[in-house]
């Protein structure tokens, strides 16, 4: 059977938890100087509870089968309770799992996240997705048109060059958001790695740690990006919205006006948005648009799978603006 994507990375059982009995306060030994208190031996009222499948992998497969796009995933889940209501999850999205593995040696991922002000704090266990082997996985029934790498975090690192190659052997066309257990691969290892990927996905800080250019310096940052990057590279900038190049030419978009909810998975909406675009053959300007679109419809609505535009449903176009390099 042949699929429109296969998506690989983590999932996970999400946590959502909302609460005005917390207070942020300055703490210098923190990266972004604040810190979250709660009362310290005492309940702590819930405002609100939500819980929902998440993970980079399967966040990315909802957008695209909410697409109508045939969609599968690929990772590891436990024999667990979290595990069975991802599956559940995954189904009421009609993604197709015969590629998920289940393990009884570790227990599926969990984040709990509080979110208050249009910011959260991520309590992460990194648990079965990470375990992911690559001789678990039915290679010979991996039939795609394009395979959609999340970030690939911890173990799961071992899996990216192998995904890789699998796919340029097969023709199968590779998206890759790149993390950080990628972007601090040894050169010598990743750069072949980049040269075989046709689109790369990263936001401003981590742009910034590949190229070794603070992201402040945008031409001469996507001027090292192209050197590395044969495919489209793309930077999310937040806010100010997004840039695309293929080397020759640059597409930028500012975004869209938003009442944030919540942050989580807008990252997964934007490269699933820009994906589904190209695999319906439009350009770079068109994918642009969407993968906004998308980012900003999660973004007003809790949980990573609740705002996603849906096929034919109506949304806002940003302009883009298309220059040569």
């Amino acid at each position: 059977m042949k699929y429109d994507v296969i998506t690989f990375g983590s999932a996970s059982l999400d946590v959502f938890l909302k609460t005005t009995d917390a207070v942020i306060r300055p703490e210098k030994k923190f990266i972004n100087r604040q810190a979250v208190c709660f009362p310290f031996a005492a309940k702590v009222e819930i405002k609100n509870l939500y819980f929902s499948s998440g993970g980079g992998g399967t966040n990315v497969a909802a957008s695209l089968a909410l697409q109508g796009l045939k969609t599968a995933y690929c990772g590891k889940i436990g024999k667990d309770f979290s595990g069975e209501e991802v599956l559940k999850d995954l189904n009421k999205f009609k993604i197709e799992t015969p590629f998920i593995i289940k393990t009884e040696e570790k227990a599926t991922n969990l984040s709990v996240i509080f979110s208050w002000e249009r910011e959260r704090t991520c309590f992460v266990w990194r648990g079965a997705s990470e375990f992911l082997r690559w001789s678990e996985i039915p290679r010979e029934k991996l039939e795609a048109k394009w395979f959609y790498l999340a970030p690939l975090s911890g173990r799961l690192i071992s899996l990216f060059g192998p995904l890789v190659d699998f796919a340029r052997e097969r023709g199968i066309k590779v998206f890759s958001n790149l993390g950080n257990s990628q972007i601090k691969l040894e050169k010598r290892k990743l750069q072949p790695i980049l040269k075989k990927i046709d689109v790369v996905l990263l936001n401003q800080e981590e742009a910034s740690l590949l190229t070794g250019i603070p992201y402040q310096k945008e031409k001469e940052l996507f001027r090292r990006l192209d050197e590395m990057i044969d495919g489209l590279a793309i930077m999310t900038k937040g806010k100010e919205g997004a840039i695309v190049s293929d080397g020759i030419y640059s597409w930028s978009a500012k975004t869209l006006p938003a009442k944030v909810v919540e942050k989580t998975g807008a990252g997964d909406a934007f490269g699933a948005g820009f994906l589904s675009k190209l695999l319906i053959g439009e350009g770079p300007d068109a994918a642009l648009q969407f993968g906004i679109a998308n980012s900003v419809g999660c973004l007003k609505k809790l949980g990573a799978k609740n705002g996603l535009l849906k096929k034919n449903m109506p949304w806002p176009k940003v302009k883009v603006v298309k220059k040569k390099l």
